[in-house]
Order: C-alpha cells, then structure tokens, then sequence
C-alpha cells in the first residue's frame, strides 16, 4: 500500500490524503460509499478521504483546507482554491483513465481562501519546530 499523508483535524478526526497518483489510486480504492472524500477542482492534488461518517461542515472546510494545500493549483497560483466535496459512491473510473484519475457524477464545490492556507502552513511549521 502507498504511503498517505495523516492528519488529524481539530475536531480529532483523522484525515488521509494521497502523496502520488499512485496514492491517490490506492486512497480511492479503500473509500466506502458513504464517506466523504475531496479533490480540487483543478488537476494535480492529492484525494483527501475524511475517517468518519458524517463530518460537519466545519470538518469538511478544514479537510478542504489540507487538500488545498496540497494541490498544484495552490503551489503554482498562491491564490484562492475551489475544492470538490462528494460521497465515495459519486466515484467512477473508466477503463482508459490514467493512474490516479477518476469521474465524478455529484459534487459540491468549497471555496478555500488564500488566507486559511497560509494560516494552515504557519500551524505546520509551528509544529516541525
């Protein structure tokens, strides 16, 4: 199994994030139908899997947060990042897609603003530290 990125969110909820799109495909295979999983809008981030059934809205912002983060969109612009929030069971691959690549029927999209990443970098280095 490849190797994820854990983090555990203010609310003890723990957080699995892919590393690679090897990662990303494996983290996708281990999701159930009923939870809840992120990716960025844009290509080139990590699938974020949040470890709980039912997360509030505040989990799901702070599990956007860390998938922003973690996205090419946020290391190459440094600005705002729009972020897919679906169910396992709106996950789909066809048989020619890349490695880690999936589709997606319904979504919900969240917003994640330049400044909560930033904030989220600085608690990260206060912690390595």
């Amino acid at each position: 199994m490849a190797p994820f990125r854990e983090f555990e969110l203010l609310s003890g909820v723990k957080i699995l994030l892919g590393k690679s799109a090897e990662s990303n495909e494996d983290l996708v295979s281990q999701v159930m139908p009923t939870e809840t999983v992120l990716h960025t809008v844009m290509p080139g981030s990590p699938f974020c899997k949040i470890k709980c059934e039912n997360p509030t809205k505040v989990e799901i912002k702070e599990a956007a947060i860390y998938t922003a983060k973690y996205s090419q969109d946020w290391r190459d612009n440094k600005k705002d990042v729009s972020v897919h929030v679906f169910r396992g069971a709106d996950i789909y691959k066809e048989k020619k897609m890349k490695l880690g690549t999936f589709h997606v029927k319904k979504f919900d999209v969240v917003k994640v603003k330049k400044a909560d990443i930033r904030n989220l970098e600085e608690n990260l280095e206060k912690q390595i530290k």
